[in-house]
């Protein structure tokens, strides 16, 4: 006689996808990982230290207030310039859905700036606002904004016309077709370029705080390991800002997408 319940069933279930979308996460770092160690048998410790020592290294860093600090200063600068940049990128990409001339402007604006690497912007900005938080915080916003508008952009274009004619039939004005038209439809593109933005961000502001005039941060911190040639320094540093995006990327980005966008995960039992 079976004595599992549905419940169990689907406890058993959930627990079975969840070790099967970790289980190749899990065989990337290790993979790399070992990559690592195996060349590092073949070289000095000062040019590639080997796996344990990088480790035992970074756990004693969690304990210097220093190094702890320049990660917060690095989170810090996110937070500002990345929401930002999303919000003015998403409402800039909506206003392009309710206005085709301003949705061909917006195109043209961001096919021009887009393709100047946002790293290139640190010393115009150094001279505008000077070294520090002004500058690695702008270069952060503009690396980030262009992917979220261009996606908003793209979505509102796709969005179904029988609605948009209804809501202009039913006397909706500009405002209300983007509030209840565009900007509901355009959800799942908006959650997309959050996350595209997110990368453009994170590696803006490691690129920002190692040429920026930085004093804190983990661009500052490997740049400044790098210049007195320690090796383990740079390794951990490395880590930290692999390990501090893929946490945020994976844990809340991705988590965040699930839960705004829950209907399109519900069929064959993604959830």
């Amino acid at each position: 006689m079976n004595s599992s319940t549905p419940a169990t069933k689907n406890k058993t279930s959930k627990a079975g996808s969840s070790i099967r979308k970790v289980l190749p996460f899990v065989a990337a770092i290790g993979s790399l990982l070992a990559i690592w160690q195996i060349v590092a048998f073949f070289l000095p410790v000062y040019l590639l230290p080997d796996v344990p020592f990088v480790f035992k290294r970074l756990f004693r860093s969690f304990t210097n207030p220093d190094f702890m600090n320049g990660i917060k200063s690095s989170l810090l600068r996110l937070a500002v310039g990345y929401p930002v940049a999303c919000l003015f990128g998403a409402v800039l990409g909506l206003l392009g859905g309710a206005s085709k001339a301003f949705a061909l402007y917006l195109r043209s604006l961001i096919s021009i700036l887009q393709s100047i690497p946002p790293i290139t912007w640190v010393p115009f900005f150094v001279i505008l606002l000077g070294f520090g938080n002004a500058t690695i915080i702008t270069v952060i916003t503009i690396a980030s904004f262009f992917p979220m508008a261009l996606s908003v952009l793209n979505a509102t274009e796709g969005v179904n016309r029988t609605h948009l004619e209804l809501a202009r039939v039913l006397g909706a004005s500009k405002s209300q077709q983007v509030t209840k038209v565009f900007a509901p439809e355009s959800l799942p593109a908006f959650m997309t370029g959050a996350q595209v933005a997110f990368g453009n961000a994170w590696r803006s502001l490691i690129a920002a705080e190692m040429v920026g005039g930085a004093t804190s941060g983990l661009g500052y911190y490997s740049s400044w390991r790098g210049e007195i040639a320690d090796m383990e320094g740079v390794l951990l540093s490395i880590m930290c800002i692999g390990a501090i995006a893929a946490i945020l990327d994976h844990l809340v980005l991705e988590r965040l997408k699930r839960k705004l966008l829950h209907w399109r995960y519900v069929q064959g039992g993604n959830e």
